[in-house]
């Protein structure tokens, strides 16, 4: 039978090289987290989301032309702002013919988001969030950056306030302003400005799709987590920071090729 040579004079039979590669291949399958490889694993979310996909797309085209002076103003990167909502533009698109809010806002508008805490608008913004966002946006937002929120104390009661966010909510224009103030806010509480850009893109979807109210652990832990889908019913779920990286990814490609 006989002894086989060692592979490349580094001492390794052909049994140990499989050897070998049978115990990478099962540290691959189940060790989490492992990534000695490079393999591509990114899903084909414009084929998963299919028509849904399209219509953010068009959005986001359509309405860039007021959406990039508002984030050049206020020193922020377009292609990173956009992608952390765009998961929720596929999610309006794909919702928002299917489910009915009229109630909704009369419970939250009357008794708060103790009872109705639901997304709104273009960008699918909770009141919940919107409220968190204004309580902070004055002490990120600077006179040049031509947003103002009005505090509760402006008003003469909670419910006109709470009136007062689900109309801004409504409104692309306005929401988007939540937004703005929303990555000046993590900003300054997660240092995210600080982060290299993939790092800083996830963990601001994150944090978007899961809650400015949680600490930086917290939000980092969430950050391969799969709890997004569009649909009412339980289905799929997928990464929200994975779908925003997704297209971020494409737009920096894109752009790339238009400026050859």
């Amino acid at each position: 039978m006989g002894i086989k040579p060692p592979l490349g004079g580094l001492g390794v039979t052909t049994t140990g090289v499989a050897s070998l590669f049978l115990r990478l291949l099962m540290m691959m399958i189940f060790i989490p987290g492992f990534t000695g490889f490079s393999f591509s694993q990114s899903l084909n979310y414009p084929e998963i989301f299919g028509d849904d996909w399209k219509k953010a797309l068009l959005f986001e085209s359509e309405n860039r032309s007021w959406m990039q002076p508002v984030l050049e103003k206020n020193h922020i990167s377009y292609p990173i702002a956009i992608a952390v909502i765009f998961p929720e533009l596929v999610r309006y698109s794909a919702l928002r013919d299917k489910m009915e809010i009229t109630l909704l806002k009369t419970l939250y508008i009357n008794l708060g988001d103790d009872y109705a805490n639901f997304s709104i608008g273009q960008f699918q913004m909770k009141p919940s969030f919107a409220m968190m966002v204004r309580e902070q946006a004055n002490s990120v937002l600077n006179r040049r950056s031509g947003i103002n929120f009005k505090t509760l104390s402006d008003y003469e009661n909670i419910k006109d306030y709470r009136k007062s966010i689900v109309k801004d909510l409504e409104d692309p224009k306005s929401e988007f302003n939540y937004l703005v103030a929303f990555i000046k806010i993590c900003g300054k509480n997660f240092r995210t400005n600080r982060m290299d850009e993939i790092s800083g893109l996830k963990f601001l979807a994150t944090a978007y799709n899961f809650g400015i109210s949680k600490n930086s652990a917290e939000i980092e832990k969430m950050i391969d987590r799969k709890f997004f889908n569009t649909k009412l019913f339980k289905t799929e779920n997928y990464s929200y920071a994975d779908i925003s990286l997704y297209w971020y990814r494409q737009s920096k490609s894109l752009n790339n090729l238009q400026d050859k």
